[in-house]
């Protein structure tokens, strides 16, 4: 019997995937690959449930150090907030699962890959794409969007199977990572209507009454964080304990609405505390140490990066070429940023480094030792000229 890996979160479609994969006549490998949103209780469960529906192998992988590795330390280099609002973080997740996907696949000679995407969202396309890419002899299978399966249909189907999913993740789909967790479904689809509360809170953000709001010293080398007040962590720690102090406040909560790959416009809720942090803590820093043409060039190299990630266009070998670049611009971007945490907001209070552009005798506003008044005026009657020329014609 021919057997296909299948990409499986334990969630409702995926879960209603391995089912119709057997009914195709394929055993079934499930693969998941943790890229930050489960803890060891949710893995087991995740395997649990992929036995219990009749798969023949699960296997787990561990793919957050390959997330900040690969995707989210570019992310944090080139400030990349989708929008101005959102940290990309399914795209990076998704390319990830795929590439752990088609060497599972590979290691168990399956002769198909799946994915439990639907028609209508961006990550039928992630998946697709990186596929289609890295394993382009083997069957692309996606048996939710391929049968057109509505999400009371698959739910019926498993709870027929003995498998009941839980009614909160019929109302929200809730993708949890490193980066952050992204909430569609139920109220995210109407632009005029507010996301409450509730779906929040299952993305993981209960606000509370007792987090304690605090001033937090962000110490970064080239561009990436290391320190938390002064103490050196690696970068899971670090972003894990920089999360456990603004979650419950509430920071980095927030709405995305933009285009998606397929052209229509989409909207979801996030929840992503340390990544909006350190984006904005390092976009601090570095006004202080690069030079204008520096922040412009790499401002819309960063752009660029998050649009293809995010659109599943990451291998393509542009991104490659934008990773150098945004590399080569953080060799001064080193010192600290002092971050305040309060309730539903944070800001960066100031910014510290060796290599800062601000220095005696050239600070804003004050007299300067690199020039004087007449070097001033002279500036200014040249730098005006072109428009007094213009002005003189019209």
């Amino acid at each position: 019997m021919a057997v296909a890996a299948l990409a499986f979160s334990g969630g409702l479609d995926t879960s209603y995937a391995v089912l119709a994969l057997r009914e195709q006549g394929f055993d079934v490998v499930t693969v998941t690959v943790d890229t930050g949103g489960f803890d060891a209780a949710e893995l087991s469960a995740i395997e649990a449930r992929s036995l219990s529906l009749g798969a023949k192998k699960h296997v787990t992988l561990d793919g957050r150090q390959d997330v900040y590795d690969r995707f989210f330390s570019y992310l944090i280099r080139g400030n990349v907030l989708r929008g101005g609002v959102y940290p990309v973080a399914v795209g990076a997740e998704r390319q990830v699962q795929a590439e752990g996907l088609a060497r599972a696949a590979r290691d168990h000679g399956c002769a198909a890959v799946a994915h439990g995407c639907t028609a209508a969202g961006n990550d039928q396309v992630r998946f697709d794409v990186a596929l289609q890419t890295l394993a382009p002899d083997l069957e692309l299978l996606a048996p939710v969007r391929d049968g057109q399966v509505e999400r009371a249909t698959s739910t019926q189907k498993l709870a027929a199977a003995g498998v009941a999913i839980p009614p909160k993740q019929t109302r929200y789909s809730i993708n949890a990572g490193l980066v952050g967790t992204t909430v569609g479904g139920g109220a995210t689809h109407d632009p005029w209507e507010a996301i409450p509360e509730e779906a929040y809170v299952e993305a993981g953000s209960l606000v509370t009454e007792s987090a304690t709001a605090r001033t937090v010293i962000v110490g970064f080398e080239r561009g990436l964080p290391v320190a938390l007040d002064g103490e050196a962590m690696e970068p899971l720690e670090l972003i894990a304990q920089l999360d456990s102090w603004a979650r419950p406040l509430g920071i980095g909560r927030g709405v995305h609405l933009g285009d998606t790959i397929l052209g229509i416009k989409g909207r979801i809720g996030f929840v992503a505390p340390a990544a909006t942090v350190l984006i904005g803590a390092h976009r601090e820093l570095e006004k202080l140490v690069l030079t204008k043409r520096q922040l412009q060039v790499k401002g819309d190299a960063g752009s660029l990066y998050g649009d293809l990630l995010h659109e599943g266009l990451w291998l393509d070998p542009v991104c490659r070429d934008l990773e150098r670049l945004l590399e080569s611009s953080q060799e001064r971007a080193t010192g600290d940023a002092r971050v305040e945490l309060a309730r539903e907001r944070f800001a960066v209070t100031g910014v510290r480094s060796p290599h800062a552009l601000v220095r005696p005798g050239a600070r804003y506003g004050e007299a300067s030792a690199l020039w004087d008044g007449r070097d001033a005026a002279g500036f200014a009657r040249v730098y005006g000229m072109s428009a007094r020329l213009a002005r003189r014609d019209s």
